[in-house]
């Protein structure tokens, strides 16, 4: 499925592909969130001396009041990310196996690329070296060098545009999450979203701001690459 408002020319001739990483380039049914989620959880109930039920429900609202549980743990306690960080990532990869159809199809395409995450950089480095993919990325920007301003925030997008010396009306975004495209288009990026299993039969009707959709990343550029 593909929107109008940014035709596939104007893909083929991208400078650069900003992608997101997690259920981006691997699929969402791999289901590592709910492992990071868990151990959120765990954390935020040893953190705070709560049981789990209510640490669950604090992790929720922080997360949609805040982008990320995170920020609110940051913002409202005064927590240090870094020992958050390693603690929530530290999962179970077992289930993302090298991808050889996104291999190809990142292979053939043209351009810089580059990872823009809201998790840490160690994390991203284990996904692609699951994927076999991370020779592709020149660069990661992750939630440490957006100073923990996580997506959507705009702040973040604007330092990664000047990081990577992004021009981006010539650029690219790819990411599961919809909002987190919004502030991409606002930059004037094409925008491609990867549309988690769980929605796609759903009637919702697109945002304006996603020019295109993918329900299988690997096999969507691959057909934009032998077009």
């Amino acid at each position: 499925m593909d929107q109008t408002s940014a035709p596939k020319n104007r893909l083929k001739e991208a400078e650069c592909w900003v992608f997101d990483l997690d259920n981006t380039l691997y699929p969402s049914t791999s289901d590592l969130f709910p492992q990071v989620d868990k151990k959120m959880t765990r954390f935020i109930a040893d953190f705070l001396d709560l049981d789990i039920q209510a640490a669950g429900e604090l992790r929720r609202t922080y997360y949609l009041e805040y982008g990320t549980t995170l920020s609110g743990l940051m913002a409202l306690h005064d927590m240090k990310p870094d020992v958050f960080l390693d603690f929530v990532h530290d999962i179970d990869l077992a289930a993302v196996t090298p991808d050889p159809r996104l291999n190809q199809a990142l292979s053939r395409l043209p351009g810089r690329k580059v990872i823009f995450t809201n998790g840490p950089t160690n994390h991203a480095e284990r996904i692609l070296s699951r994927l076999s993919i991370g020779h592709h990325f020149e660069d990661i920007y992750d939630i440490v060098g957006a100073d923990y301003i996580p997506k959507p925030k705009p702040e973040p997008y604007d330092a990664l545009v000047r990081r990577c010396n992004i021009t981006p009306s010539r650029s690219v975004m790819v990411e599961d999450l919809a909002r987190n495209l919004a502030p991409a288009a606002d930059l004037g990026m094409a925008t491609v979203w990867v549309r988690p299993e769980r929605l796609r039969d759903q009637d919702d009707p697109v945002p304006d701001y996603i020019d295109h959709v993918a329900d299988d990343l690997a096999q969507w550029l691959g057909a934009l690459t032998v077009e």
